[in-house]
């Protein structure tokens, strides 16, 4: 098996530098950045020709580190999420401490706590939430495997993960629930 130890290296110097990364998650391939700098999250933007109303996703590794980006982490959500076995976003209000830019008009911010060990272990060793944001231009399908992303998105990022690109495991998005105030859950995408 592929070591990712380079790739590791390399995706935390261009996070730590403001710039963008594709790489692999439990779900489909992202694009990821820094979730603290807006200039990065703008880049995104930019890359994939998509307003900047639209809000994209970030990724924890720990459950714990939620409570650090957003004002109300209610901890039954986590009984939800942790029996279902499809990776799930959930979407919470009262988002703080990530670019301005990233955090939907409402306040909100959708977060995921991801399950993959590569994910994981970059965002431990970054010490911040990744944006993550299916690797596609606006309006065309999110690619399955790493094969069908568009030549635009490799050739406008700084860093490409060598990991799993061989990876024919057909990847799908993940589930989304809303998280309210109240604590109740809405079901956005099963």
């Amino acid at each position: 098996m592929y070591e990712y130890k380079n790739d590791m290296e390399a995706c935390l110097s261009v996070l730590r530098q403001g710039g963008l990364i594709l790489y692999p998650t439990d779900t489909v391939w992202g694009i990821g950045c820094d979730a603290t700098d807006e200039n990065a999250v703008s880049n995104i933007f930019k890359l994939k020709n998509r307003k900047d109303e639209k809000s994209m996703i970030i990724l924890l590794a720990d459950e714990k580190d939620i409570s650090n980006y957003v004002t109300q982490a209610n901890p039954k959500v986590f009984d939800y999420v942790k029996g279902i076995k499809k990776p799930t976003t959930v979407i919470y209000e009262g988002a703080k401490g990530l670019a301005k830019n990233l955090i939907n008009i409402n306040g909100s911010i959708a977060i995921r706590i991801v399950k993959d060990e590569f994910c994981r272990k970059l965002i431990r060793s970054f010490g911040k939430p990744i944006v993550s944001t299916s690797a596609n231009l606006s309006g065309y399908p999110a690619p399955s495997i790493f094969n069908d992303i568009d030549t635009a998105i490799k050739n406008g990022v700084d860093y490409i993960v060598q990991y799993r690109q061989n990876d024919l495991t057909e990847a799908l998005p993940s589930a989304i629930v809303k998280l309210n105030a109240d604590g109740s859950l809405n079901i956005i995408r099963p």
